[in-house]
């Protein structure tokens, strides 16, 4: 099991690592995290919901996603606020103090998860999740050293020094574990590590001095390869090509699923960037509109912002608006939450660039969704079938210039006349490889340059991503002790 000594050290990603070198050792691996907390997530193909970390996870295992990799979700909807997924299913949403009310129920959901895994799955590689050091949540910690003291595991603590103060980060979380766990921490990893390894050895060789622990391993900082992150580390962290293609993405305050745009950073024609206001915009072909966890209070973002200026002039000006799940339903003419669904109650004001209206009520749609576009912008010389997924709460119907009343059934894609504003619930869109080349070359010709036509296999970079990830780690750590450790001798 890694766990950390604290949020964005690195945990999800040296799973991964780990994993694939499991897998590519012909060893049948799965990756666990009892309880995740993001913004950031999948639907699998039975219909449920899971965090994206375990998705990156299992997809460097060559597995499926699967719910019990991940049984204990939650998707903060405000301050102190989240929605609960149980097994793929959203249960509710929950104050922070009810939620550990059922701290029991929710132990026994992820203990009978990894338990079903343990039966199918030679090796699982567990996360943690933040610091096991919180001690005003360890009583009720479900994720951390409770986990690994049910499943029997070692636990290799990961440690950041590009933030600095890594050995006290260190100390003092194997200090305020509580005494009965401490037997189970094997050793640590420093991850992001950019310089000379040599002068840091001086520090690991006093370390084994004040600490138990020892050190399995410096983990280089990498610039040539391309991971999923989870939430804001992701958005800070993706690197794309300095191409004549400019696509933007508002950075909600709520933004989900922004992985979507992954694809895209792939693409050597394509320059992204994510934008906060409308003054960091010096130009783009395409400005997207993402998902959010929160459609009415990012909606109210981009009104308080100017956004809302800002978009009708591109439109104006014959730019591309993409807005995808809670995106798409900003550009409609109307947000109506009766009951209140996503807090106050009452009917808002969208963008007004679509002729839709959105209806918050009824169950969250989760499904795997396929769709065959037939026009420009993603079909040029014949139609084009696409896969993805949906996460969404709320209906969208197209509505006429005559009638404010919705039509038929909802609506899963819409567009203005000249394609240049559209709306789609469709998460996933850019890994389809034929429609990403055929949007971007869409963007290519408005701004007078020739299509490139050329289709790159974007699955086939992840798993050459997967193994280079897998090296990076082989190289820079004692992989004998890890897979000792493991349980797996030479």
């Amino acid at each position: 099991m890694f766990q950390g000594t604290g949020s964005g050290v690195g945990k999800s990603i040296v799973v991964a690592a780990l994993c694939r070198i499991l897998a590519r050792k012909g060893i049948k691996v799965t990756p666990f995290k009892a309880q995740n907390m993001a913004l950031n997530s999948f639907v699998t193909h039975d219909g449920l919901e899971m965090g994206r970390a375990q998705v990156f996870q299992a997809e460097a295992c060559g597995l499926e996603p699967d719910v019990r990799m991940n049984p204990v979700l939650l998707k903060p909807s405000a301050d102190a606020r989240s929605q609960v997924i149980l097994m793929g299913k959203p249960t509710g949403h929950y104050s922070a103090k009810n939620y550990y009310k059922k701290y029991k129920s929710h132990r026994e959901v992820a203990r009978r998860a990894y338990d079903s895994l343990a039966e199918e799955y030679d090796v699982i590689v567990m996360e943690g999740a933040g610091s096991p050091a919180e001690i005003n949540l360890q009583q009720t910690d479900i994720v951390n050293m409770q986990m690994a003291e049910y499943s029997s595991a070692k636990v290799i603590l990961v440690g950041d020094i590009d933030r600095g103060g890594v050995f006290a980060w260190l100390k003092g979380t194997f200090d305020l574990v509580q005494n009965h766990h401490r037997n189970l921490i094997a050793g640590y990893l420093i991850n992001k590590f950019r310089g000379d390894v040599g002068l840091l050895m001086p520090g690991i060789e006093q370390f084994k001095d004040i600490s138990s622990m020892q050190c399995l391993g410096v983990l280089p900082w990498f610039y040539d390869i391309t991971v999923d992150q989870e939430d804001g580390v992701f958005v800070n962290a993706l690197h794309s090509s300095n191409g004549p293609v400019n696509i933007a993405v508002i950075h909600l305050p709520r933004i989900s699923n922004f992985t979507d745009f992954a694809p895209l950073a792939f693409e050597k024609d394509v320059s992204l960037s994510f934008v906060r206001t409308p003054e960091e915009l010096t130009s783009c072909d395409c400005l997207i509109i993402p998902g959010t966890k929160a459609t009415i209070a990012d909606l109210s973002f981009l009104h308080q912002k100017g956004w809302d200026d800002k978009i009708a002039s591109l439109v104006a000006n014959d730019k591309v608006i993409l807005g995808i799940c809670g995106g798409y339903q900003m550009l409609g003419k109307e947000i109506q939450d009766k009951d209140g669904i996503e807090g106050c109650s009452g009917s808002f004001e969208g963008l007004g660039l679509l002729p839709v209206i959105t209806e918050m009520k009824g169950s969250k749609k989760l499904s795997r969704t396929k769709i065959t576009f037939d026009s420009l912008p993603f079909a040029f010389d014949k139609p084009v079938e696409a896969t993805g997924y949906e996460i969404h709460m709320g209906r969208t119907w197209k509505i006429s210039a005559q009638n404010s009343h919705p039509e038929g059934e909802s609506a899963l894609v819409c567009s203005n006349d000249n394609a240049t504003v559209i709306g789609t619930y469709l998460h996933g869109l850019f890994e389809n490889d034929e429609l990403r080349r055929n949007f971007i070359d869409f963007l290519r010709n408005k701004k007078g340059l020739e299509p490139i036509k050329q289709v790159s296999n974007y699955q086939q970079f992840r798993q050459e991503q997967f193994d280079k990830l897998a090296d990076w780690m082989e190289a820079n750590s004692d992989m004998e002790m890890i897979l000792e450790l493991v349980g797996l001798h030479r």
